[in-house]
């Protein structure tokens, strides 16, 4: 399901018009951006959470030539399925 899909069923399901669902879309995802940049967690009880995890420097092999690089430390966002999800999904 691609974002404009997305809207679209909030459209019908929520029975607002697709401006506004495309709004509320975009201000929730905006919201957990800004938590993830302060590095908060985002938990959305029965959905999931989303938090920041930290990945260490370390050192990488290029695979055509086998020469060593480092690949630089990074924040990198997470996302972590609650069970009412799981087991929606199974």
């Amino acid at each position: 399901m691609r974002k404009l899909e997305l809207i679209e069923a909030i459209t019908k399901n929520a029975n607002i018009s697709k401006a506004t669902a495309r709004d509320a879309l975009n201000a929730i995802l905006s919201e957990i951006t800004i938590a993830l940049k302060k590095e908060e967690s985002v938990i959305l009880v029965g959905f999931g959470t989303f938090k920041v995890s930290r990945r260490a420097a370390r050192i990488g092999r290029n695979p055509q030539t086998g020469e060593a690089l480092k690949i630089k430390a990074a924040k990198i966002p997470k996302f972590s399925a609650g069970k009412l999800l799981k087991d929606a999904v199974n």
